[in-house]
């Protein structure tokens, strides 16, 4: 079964954890926003049918179960393709916001490399630091990816963007390295 195909199904988590200790219902919460679980309400929250949500999935179970809660796991799919439509729009919007959020970020980060040719700051530990912000922005934008199941409008535009941060990072690497070398 496709990631496409399985997508019309959903998965449907009720999900129950005592309100003390309230560590336990922070990381269930984390865990289903890290996985980019669609809030459906009160202790209710819906993914795709789709593998690439499984392990999260089981994550939220054995975090609920720690915390002395539970999980209750639903196979469902809509109605009518007015409820199917509605689901898969509201779970792309939450992609869009991702999306957003990562565009945003990859402006800081350029924002930032600007500064640092402005400044003429061109240390070995600041390159090392430029480059760990960029491999951040790779993991998060391989995650957002493997989550946006119907493509969320902003995807393509957020691949040229990390595409443009890294050309940037390596303008910047280039001058770091001319800079080293004349001393």
């Amino acid at each position: 079964m496709t990631e496409r195909c399985a997508a019309s199904r959903w998965l449907v988590l009720v999900v129950r954890v005592p309100a003390e200790p309230s560590r336990h219902r922070v990381a269930v919460w984390r865990e289903l926003r890290r996985i980019g679980a669609l809030s459906l309400g009160q202790g209710s929250w819906v993914v795709p049918d789709a593998p690439v949500f499984a392990d999260g999935v089981t994550r939220v179970i054995e975090l609920a179960q720690r915390g002395a809660g539970e999980v209750l796991v639903l196979d469902a799919v809509g109605r009518a393709e007015p409820d199917t439509a509605r689901l898969t729009a509201l779970f792309t919007a939450e992609r869009t916001e991702e999306w957003a959020e990562f565009l945003a970020d990859c402006g800081k980060f350029e924002a930032e490399i600007a500064k640092e040719i402005r400044i003429g700051k061109f240390t070995m530990a600041e390159l090392e630091e430029e480059e760990q912000s960029l491999e951040r922005l790779r993991r998060w934008h391989r995650d957002i990816k493997a989550r946006d199941l119907f493509g969320a409008p902003a995807a393509e535009e957020a691949e040229a963007r990390l595409k443009h941060c890294a050309d940037r990072l390596a303008d910047y690497t280039e001058q770091v390295f001319q800079a080293l070398h004349q001393m």
